[in-house]
């Protein structure tokens, strides 16, 4: 079975999850596969907070409207992938470039789901180049603290956020502890925000697997 056969696995099971009402939709090709799912039951949608212009795209296209999170306030769910996890459910993510606004949207909501293929769920995070959203007269000052913490940061050219900033993608971490690495690398003047998830990790993990979809929980 290939990823992409797995992360529709994973999101066919997530929408067992929603009932009714608004709901926060993150970005990338697994969400991809659930918001297209999600258009099934569109009558039950009264409207999707969205972290990316790709994903409000995706979604009006189906005919579910997109509101602004400062008008829903808090949600009562919130579904994204995401590009490493580990057992703890502290994630990576921003390989898309949308984790400033992933971030906010899993802050205010109450449960968060992230759906994935089995290959995401890692023993420690960091083989994945670390996202991080910087303002662009700082991407520099950004990038030589980030090699005193070790890493090795390659500027995503070419790419713009939708926020209007720029991405360091940092090789060569050692993650050993996600909380204090996304504190220390938030606390960076200059840093928008990191793609580590551990703060605010995810209430759920469900992973498409060949066998069916597997539930993580901590």
């Amino acid at each position: 079975m290939s990823s992409d056969q797995q992360k529709r696995i994973a999101a066919e099971a997530a929408l067992e999850y929603f009932d009714e009402g608004i709901i926060g939709i993150g970005t990338g090709s697994t969400v991809n596969h659930f918001i297209d799912l999600l258009s099934d039951i569109k009558h039950r949608v009264e409207a999707a907070v969205s972290s990316s212009e790709a994903s409000t795209k995706r979604l009006q296209e189906h005919g579910i409207p997109v509101i602004n999170l400062n008008a829903a306030g808090d949600l009562e769910l919130y579904v994204d992938g995401a590009d490493e996890s580990n057992h703890h459910l502290q994630l990576i993510k921003g390989g898309g470039g949308a984790l400033t606004r992933e971030k906010i949207i899993a802050q205010v909501s109450r449960k968060f789901i992230c759906i994935a293929d089995e290959g995401k769920l890692v023993r420690r995070l960091g083989e994945f180049p670390l996202p991080v959203e910087v303002i662009p007269m700082a991407r520099s000052l950004v990038a030589r603290d980030l090699v005193k913490l070790g890493g090795t940061p390659v500027w995503r050219e070419d790419f713009i956020t939708d926020n209007g900033n720029q991405i360091l993608d940092v090789h060569n971490l050692e993650i050993m502890e996600p909380l204090a690495m996304e504190q220390q690398i938030n606390n960076i003047t200059g840093v928008v925000t990191v793609g580590l998830f551990a703060k605010r990790p995810a209430d759920i993990l469900i992973l498409g697997t060949d066998q069916g979809p597997k539930t993580i929980t901590v």
